[in-house]
C-alpha cells in the first residue's frame, strides 16, 4: 500500500467546511472533525467525495 504524503495535508482542506484535515494513518483516512466525516485514502489518493465519506462521531479517535 503506497504511503499518504503529508504535505497533501498543507493543502488539502476538507470540501465542505474548508477545515484543516487530520490523517489517520491506521484508517487510511483524512478527518474533517468539523463536520464528523472521514475520507478514505485509496492506493495513496484521497477520496475527497461526500458520497465515499463515512460519518464518524463527535470527538471520537476515528
Amino acid at each position: 500500500m503506497p504511503a499518504f504524503d503529508p504535505k497533501l495535508l498543507e493543502i488539502l482542506v476538507a470540501p465542505g467546511t474548508h477545515a484543516p484535515l487530520r490523517y489517520d494513518a491506521g484508517r487510511q483516512e483524512l478527518i474533517d472533525d468539523k463536520a464528523g466525516l472521514a475520507y478514505p485514502i485509496r492506493d495513496g489518493i484521497p477520496i475527497m467525495l461526500a458520497d465515499e465519506a463515512r460519518a464518524i462521531e463527535p470527538g471520537s479517535a476515528a
